[in-house]
C-alpha cells in the first residue's frame, strides 16, 4: 500500500485510491461519499462484491423517502472507513474487491418497468461473477432482486430481519412492499421451509411456510439463539439475507417509513450479523432508510453499519489478498 495516501495528502478515495484493497483514512467530513470509501466504477473484472443503489420508493404504504436511502447510507458509511468494522478481527476489504457501483438507473416516470431495471441491473452483476449488495429503497426492491439471485441459484433460503412479515397475501402481482415474500414463496424464488424470518411485531395469521421467530422470541431467547436457529435451518443452502432498518426499534432507527415499536437495539443485530459468518450467502440488501426522518443520521449510520457487517459475513474465511 502506498504510504502517501493519507487523510492529509490525498482526498477522494472513491476516485483516487490506488488499490482496490485496504483501507485508507480519508477525512470523514470530506471527500466523495461512495460507501466505505470503495472506488466508484462500472467495471466488474476481479470485483468480488458490488454496492449498488436502488433509490426506490414506490412501493411504500406509508411514509416515502427512501428513495434517498442509499445516498445518506453512504454519506454515513464515511464515518465507518477509517477502520476495520467492530468487532471483526480482520478487514474484509483486505479480502474482497469491493467496490461502489453506483445506483440502478430507472424511469419513474414508467413505474411498471422498474422491477425488470432492477433484476437486469443484478443479473449483470451476477453474470460477471459478483456479489451484489444492494442499498435500498423500500423493501419491494428484494422481489426483483431475488429473481435474478434465482436466475443464477435457483430457490434459496431467505434470512430476513424486519418489523413486517411481508407476505400478506395478494392476489395480483402488485408492487408492493409488504407482499412480495408471499410472491417469493409462491413462485419458487425462495424456499420457505429453509428460510428464516426474525423480529417481526405485527400480525399475519398464516406463517406461508416460512420459519418466524417474533420479536417477543428474540427478546426472551436472545441474539445466540437465534443465530443457532438460523444456521440450524439455513445449513449450507445457498441463501439471502435481508435487512428491514426497522427491525430496529424506533428509538436506534427512527428514520424509516413504518417505525414499529418493541423492535431491538442496534448491539443486538451486530451480535446477530459477526455470528453469521460462514454462511453460503449468494447476496444481500440493506432496506427501508429514510433519511427524511432521520435525527443526527442515527438511521443511516445504522444502515451503513449493518451493510459493512454483511461485508464482513461474506469475507468470513477468505484469504487475504497479497498485493
Amino acid at each position: 500500500m502506498d504510504d502517501t495516501f493519507d487523510q492529509y495528502s490525498n482526498g477522494d478515495l472513491a476516485f483516487t485510491r490506488p488499490s482496490p484493497y485496504g483501507t485508507i483514512i480519508e477525512a470523514t467530513y470530506a471527500g466523495a461519499t461512495s460507501f466505505m470509501r470503495r472506488r466508484y466504477t462500472r467495471d466488474l473484472k476481479g470485483v468480488d462484491v458490488a454496492v449498488m443503489g436502488i433509490p426506490y420508493d414506490l412501493a411504500t404504504s406509508n411514509r416515502p423517502g427512501a428513495r434517498f436511502g442509499p445516498r445518506g447510507v453512504r454519506t454515513a458509511s464515511t464515518q465507518l472507513s477509517w477502520a476495520r468494522p467492530w468487532p471483526w478481527n480482520f478487514d474484509p476489504f483486505e479480502r474482497l474487491n469491493v467496490i461502489d457501483y453506483g445506483d440502478c438507473v430507472f424511469d419513474p416516470g414508467m413505474p411498471e418497468q422498474v422491477p425488470n431495471e432492477i433484476q437486469a441491473s443484478v443479473a449483470k452483476l451476477l453474470e460477471n461473477g459478483v456479489t451484489p449488495l444492494c442499498i435500498g429503497g423500500d423493501h419491494f426492491i428484494t422481489y426483483p432482486i431475488l429473481k435474478a439471485i434465482h436466475a443464477q441459484h435457483g430457490p434459496v433460503s431467505l434470512i430476513h430481519f424486519d418489523a413486517h412479515c411481508d407476505t400478506w397475501e395478494d392476489g395480483s402481482e402488485r408492487i408492493d412492499h409488504g407482499t412480495m415474500f408471499y410472491h417469493a414463496a409462491k413462485n419458487g424464488l425462495v424456499n420457505p421451509g429453509q428460510s428464516v424470518q426474525v423480529g417481526m411485531r405485527t400480525h399475519n395469521k398464516d406463517t406461508h411456510g416460512f420459519n418466524v421467530f417474533d420479536a417477543l422470541w428474540l427478546h426472551e431467547h436472545g441474539a445466540n439463539a437465534v443465530v443457532k436457529k438460523i444456521k440450524e435451518i439455513v445449513g449450507d443452502n445457498p441463501c439471502y439475507l435481508t435487512f428491514d432498518i426497522d427491525f430496529l426499534d424506533p428509538s436506534c432507527a427512527p428514520g424509516t417509513g413504518t417505525p414499529v415499536c418493541g423492535g431491538f437495539d442496534s448491539i443486538t443485530a451486530i451480535k446477530i450479523l459477526t455470528s453469521l459468518g460462514g454462511l453460503n450467502l449468494v447476496g444481500c440488501d440493506l432496506v427501508e432508510v429514510a433519511p427524511d426522518y432521520d435525527q443526527a443520521e442515527v438511521t443511516s449510520l445504522a444502515g451503513a453499519t449493518m451493510a459493512a457487517h454483511m461485508i464482513c459475513m461474506l469475507a468470513e474465511g477468505k484469504p487475504e489478498v497479497k498485493k
